[in-house]
């Protein structure tokens, strides 16, 4: 006899549906799964058989074939478990096939027929609303998750046993509410703004990185306050909207960094991996590919410390996705596109010993080790940072000072200049803020006046500043613009941007102003 049960499985981020078919034949008792199915998958026939015999039923002595298709498509983990026990059922005559029609089931089992969570379950729950499919069984750790999407029921499964019944009509499972009003709460966590005493300067060009989603560098000495700023950024950046909310939640749930039990992640990842990184750990490969660090910051702050101790290999690798906001990941048996669209900032010492700058004699490091430092970074890689700011020392009065501004106060001008943007850009697919504008939009909302145009010019001549960089001082200048509530572009605005673009070619990297 045949049964067929459909579930999913990932590919990526994205799902898709994997036909789980059954069928029961004459011939010696085996079980034989096909369908390019990974060890995990394979070794769930013990899993599967061990929890029918504990749960109280029986698997005729049969030739059993399994197919999972699309058989020409690659199939991991232990999702697979829930429905090819359940098809096994069906194919027996022990559960009605009429009541798999319109269902998706998913879930590992354990050897004694509990049901335990999985990876991946919110993107498979999308998935199942967009192919039509009415009803979605899920382990019970991984309810909330699945009941993010609306527009599908979703059943919270503990054991075979009452799924069993549930399909029987014997005792139905509760529906999982889906709890959501379509909003996302501000979650800034414990890091606050106000915390930072002093640092005017470098606080102002983070906000205006905030408002206009752009990347910046962070360039100073030890204990000036790098990391301590970067790792409050995320509390005044906008709350993430319903939409990148799921985007998040299902980037998480992948990666099996999402807690049991919970639903919508609430608070813009921030990732800061070690510099002994490897190319695939931040930017995602393997065999199998995983996302990686620059997908798990997806609309979030990607932060990468120490940046000339990352190894060359693996910056470069950054230089796509800071372009295209996505990863192509290529394999020799398939290849899969990870979304990437995060904030990069970086923090560096203007020099290996790191104090190159900070008060005469301080620095032991000769010139030619701080032009090889400096060159660790290459010069592409900072072409596509957009604010490069140097961070000097705190001063003894500012540390003993009144509280900095908290990070309330600089979020609302932040969501006051996005505001701003979303509305220039009318929902414009890949644009959501000025870091994203394209050439064509930047034709029709950078305009500068003379002085501006002049301004500007004189700065590429001085600061031999690439294409490249022209368009970006012209995206940072319309975000200082938006700061301050003006459709138009002031020269001042123009100044500011030029004065965050300078340290990379002049002396304003190795601790000194740069007049124009």
């Amino acid at each position: 006899m045949l049964a067929c049960v459909v579930s999913g499985a990932v590919l990526g981020v994205d799902a898709y549906l994997v036909r789980v078919e059954v069928d029961l034949a004459q011939g010696l008792p085996s079980m034989a799964v096909v369908g390019l199915a990974e060890s995990a998958v394979r070794e769930g026939r013990e899993r599967v058989t061990a929890a029918l015999h504990n749960a109280g039923f029986t698997i005729p002595p049969r030739r059993i074939t399994v197919n999972l298709a699309p058989a020409d498509v690659r199939k991991d983990g232990s999702a697979f478990d829930l429905p090819l026990a359940v098809a096994l059922l069906a194919a027996s005559g022990q559960v009605p096939l009429t009541a798999l029609d319109g269902t998706c089931l998913i879930g590992e089992l354990g050897l004694d027929g509990d049901v335990r969570a999985v990876r991946g379950v919110l993107s498979i729950a999308v998935r199942c609303r967009d192919a039509g499919v009415r009803t979605l069984f899920v382990p019970r750790a991984n309810a909330r998750e699945a009941a993010v999407v609306g527009e599908l029921d979703v059943r919270a499964v503990a054991g075979l046993g009452a799924l069993v019944r549930h399909l029987c009509g014997q005792s139905l499972l509760p529906r999982v509410p889906s709890g959501d009003d379509g909003s996302v709460p501000v979650d800034t966590g414990p890091l606050d703004w106000a915390d930072v005493r002093g640092q005017g300067t470098v606080r102002r060009a983070l906000e205006v990185a905030a408002a206009g989603h752009h990347n910046a560098l962070l360039i100073g000495p030890p204990g000036s306050g790098k990391s301590m700023l970067a790792r409050r950024l995320p509390g005044i950046l906008p709350p993430l909207s319903r939409d990148e909310a799921i985007e998040v939640t299902r980037i998480c749930s992948v990666a099996g960094r999402l807690p049991a039990g919970q639903g919508l992640v609430r608070a813009r990842p921030f990732r800061a991996p070690h510099h002994t990184v490897s190319d695939a750990g931040l930017v995602g490969g393997g065999t199998i590919p995983r996302a990686g660090e620059a997908t798990l910051a997806h609309h979030g702050v990607l932060f990468l410390d120490e940046l000339p101790e990352f190894r060359r290999n693996v910056l470069e690798s950054l230089r796509q996705p800071m372009e295209d906001g996505c990863i192509h990941v290529g394999r020799a048996r398939q290849s899969v596109i990870f979304p990437a669209r995060f904030m990069l900032i970086g923090a560096m010492n203007p020099c290996p010993c790191g104090f190159f700058g900070a008060g005469e004699g301080r620095c032991i490091c000769h010139a030619g080790q701080v032009q090889r430092y400096r060159a660790r970074v290459s010069g592409p890689v900072l072409d596509r940072i957009d604010i490069h700011v140097h961070v000097r020392p705190v001063a003894e009065g500012d540390l003993t000072g009144a509280a900095g501004e908290p990070s309330a106060r600089v979020r609302d001008r932040v969501m006051a200049a996005r505001d701003r943007q979303l509305a220039r850009f009318g929902g414009q697919a890949g644009v959501f803020a000025n870091a994203q504008m394209g050439p064509r939009q930047m034709r029709a909302h950078c305009h500068l006046d003379a002085r501006g145009e002049a301004l500007l010019r004189a700065a590429m001549r001085k600061l031999a500043l690439s294409a490249r960089a022209y368009h970006r001082v012209l995206r940072l200048a319309r975000t200082i613009a938006d700061l301050d509530g003006s459709d138009a572009i002031a020269p001042g605005c123009v100044a500011e941007a030029i004065q965050y673009r300078a340290s990379d070619r002049t002396g304003l990297w190795m601790g000194r102003p740069a007049p124009l």
